[in-house]
């Protein structure tokens, strides 16, 4: 029985993993890591830098505040002495310009040593690529400036913020046939070679699909733990009054229905597909659809 439940998540995975585009953060994760030309590509295009190359780079890189709240990037590149934070949001919600704000600010304070000059603060970009136009205006590209008011002068403090409308995939642009790819699940209707081989890779190589799918599993787990004890935790707070074996399953079932809506919407699963792979019990299943 254990097998058969085993083999019929992974059939469910590969199922999952041949429609996954680079706007799906796992997949986008799995592409970039460790490929320098992938990176390469996205920045040069996006900044119109054709020569910039980058000379590191992590995925999912978590970077901590101890006085507040961490911030996971989804791609975290370093280049001639600058510094890239290239984000995949595909809910509004998601790409708020003050967590642009957040990103760019958190990116700054981990990127000066005590005792270092202000003026050693390496330039820092935040990109966002997101499904929507969410900004609203129309544009493909958006480059976000601090501005001096009175006159037109730019107030250059190094800080970049840039979002990209994947919507408009003008493929007559290099950018519109990037943003194409990014929204492409088939490697063979790619533009760019380099995107497409890495595609390839993770979904027609057994090995790369294995891998995927342990990356999807691990992301999920961490992220439904850590939504499970937050819960917990404001479930004891409740439960003061009400009974705290009460309060701790409020809180579970309310980091469940959390998790539930973000792998729908971001992931694109259907509300069962999520219940499964949170291996929330079969029998809880119709409780949690009248709560949705």
């Amino acid at each position: 029985m254990a097998r058969d439940l085993d083999e019929a998540r992974r059939m469910r995975y590969q199922e999952v993993i041949q429609s996954f585009t680079l706007l799906d953060d796992v997949f986008m994760t799995v592409v970039f890591q460790d490929s320098l030309p992938c990176v390469d590509l996205v920045l040069q295009i996006i900044l119109d830098q054709p020569n910039l190359r980058a000379e590191r780079v992590i995925t999912q890189d978590t970077v901590k505040n101890l006085r507040g709240h961490d911030v996971r990037l989804d791609v975290h590149a370093f280049a001639d002495g600058r510094e890239f934070n290239i984000e995949i949001q595909r809910a509004k919600s998601g790409a708020d310009p003050r967590r642009a704000r957040y990103h760019s600010s958190i990116m700054d304070a981990n990127a000066l040593p005590a005792g270092v000059d202000y003026e050693k603060l390496p330039e820092s970009y935040v990109i966002f690529i997101t499904e929507i136009d969410v900004l609203g205006f129309g544009q493909p590209l958006y480059v976000i400036r601090r501005m001096i008011e009175g006159c037109s002068n730019v107030f250059d403090d190094g800080s970049h913020i840039i979002y990209v409308n994947s919507a408009m995939a003008d493929t007559s642009t290099p950018l519109g046939r990037l943003m194409h790819d990014f929204r492409c699940a088939q490697p063979e209707k790619m533009y760019y070679d380099v995107l497409a081989q890495r595609t390839r890779a993770f979904k027609q190589n057994e090995e790369g699909v294995s891998h995927v799918s342990a990356l999807w599993e691990q992301l999920l787990k961490e992220e439904y733990e850590q939504g499970i004890e937050r819960g917990i935790e404001r479930g004891i707070e409740r439960g003061i009054e009400q009974g705290i074996e009460q309060g701790i399953e409020r809180g579970r079932e309310t980091e469940r229905l959390s998790s539930i809506r973000r792998m729908m919407s971001e992931l694109q699963l259907s509300m069962e597909k999520a219940m499964d792979v949170l291996a929330i019990p079969r029998s809880e299943w119709g409780r949690y659809k009248a709560m949705l």
